[in-house]
């Protein structure tokens, strides 16, 4: 009788195993496809990304009420934070209006730096200066009269990341409840992924008067991060908090799939990007601007003609300043540099005729 049973037990997994093979074989057999993604008609990106401006949303009353349950955590967020922990983000959808929300209503009494990693480039030292000038108004903001602080004996621009990150963990011992909350939409994103950018990002996380909040979106983020980066410096709580909100402002600097690039599209990426510059470095990209479109068939301007024209324009009191703002251009892709045959370095704008005159309509009008 068992060896009834143990026969006819080989039998059906005989039998599965040749019905599996000939099913593959005839599967094997037939006729394949010869088309490829490659010979589709790519579309225009503004296009594609008007569409799916009309997709109707879905689930908004839900999406709202998930968001607002998610405020019964402020208190113990910033509980969390005055403790010396840092916040960090997980979950489908978007944290980015989740945690600017938390920021701008439970983290009034202290100053908030937003650093947007989800941008292509970053430069991680114009970062850390400008967290560094903003716990330096928040020190003396609080100064007592019988208290004086050390004034800076030179500007944040030109000190080194040490001395940057010195002075952040510096001997203010005696104002332990003065602290910069620093925002990091994606930490994980394209222009903070690489080993010394987040070493950096961790050191300022260990210096005793900056709070991190960030957002991760990439399911191998946490092999960006060794033990004491996770445990010592960061000193990461976790918080799986999905909103299912689409990434629309995310996805604004990543090219879409079976799209490219418009000239429209290519001004409003460029307009997003200067809107967040100051006035000054918005007059300085205009003025080269303006100087590419006088003298289209110029390789560019020189560095130098541009210096003379901010200066006699008071848009710069340096050359220091300007190197500020050309740095910060590049970073973001807006400007570039080329040798001129003569020699000289000159700077162009990478955008068609068409798209720099739509760029200057949409900022400066």
């Amino acid at each position: 009788m068992g060896t009834m049973e143990g026969n006819d037990s080989e039998d059906e997994e005989f039998g599965f195993s040749r019905n599996y093979f000939i099913a593959k074989e005839l599967g094997g057999s037939g006729k394949k496809s010869s088309r490829k993604l490659s010979d589709m008609e790519p579309v225009d990106e503004q296009e594609l990304r008007a569409a799916e401006c009309n997709i109707e949303s879905k689930h908004e009353k839900e999406i709202a009420s998930l968001l607002d349950s998610y405020k019964s955590l402020y208190p113990k967020w910033v509980f969390e934070l005055r403790c010396g922990f840092a916040l960090l983000m997980y979950g489908f959808g978007s944290k980015k209006a989740l945690i600017e929300d938390f920021a701008s209503t439970a983290l009034t009494e202290c100053a908030v730096v937003v650093i947007n990693g989800y941008l292509q480039s970053i430069n991680i030292k114009q970062a850390v200066i400008a967290i560094a000038e903003v716990l330096w108004d928040q020190l003396k903001t609080r100064r007592t009269p019988s208290r004086d602080f050390p004034k800076a004996q030179q500007p944040f621009s030109s000190r080194s990341m040490d001395d940057l990150l010195a002075f952040m963990d510096g001997s203010h011992s005696e104002e332990t409840d003065c602290f910069v909350c620093v925002v990091i939409h994606n930490i994980d994103g394209p222009g903070l992924r690489d080993s010394n950018t987040q070493q950096y990002l961790a050191r300022v996380a260990a210096c005793s008067h900056i709070r991190i909040v960030a957002s991760i979106d990439h399911v191998n983020t946490p092999l960006l991060w060794d033990k004491k980066m996770v445990h010592t410096q960061f000193n990461w709580c976790w918080y799986h908090v999905p909103t299912f909100v689409p990434y629309k402002v995310e996805g604004i600097f990543h090219p879409l799939i079976l799209a490219h690039g418009g000239t429209a599209q290519s001004a409003k990426t460029a307009a997003i990007v200067l809107q967040s510059l100051t006035p000054n470095a918005q007059s300085v990209f205009r003025v080269l601007a303006e100087h590419q479109l006088a003298h289209p068939d110029e390789e560019g301007m020189p560095v130098n003609n541009l210096y003379s024209i901010c200066r006699e324009r008071f848009l710069v009191s340096s050359q220091m300043t300007l190197n500020s703002h050309l740095t910060e251009f590049k970073d973001h892709e807006l400007v570039k540099t080329r040798r001129h045959s003569d020699g000289q370095d000159c700077l162009y704008i990478p955008l068609a005729t068409e798209a720099l005159e739509k760029l200057l309509v949409d900022i400066f009008q």
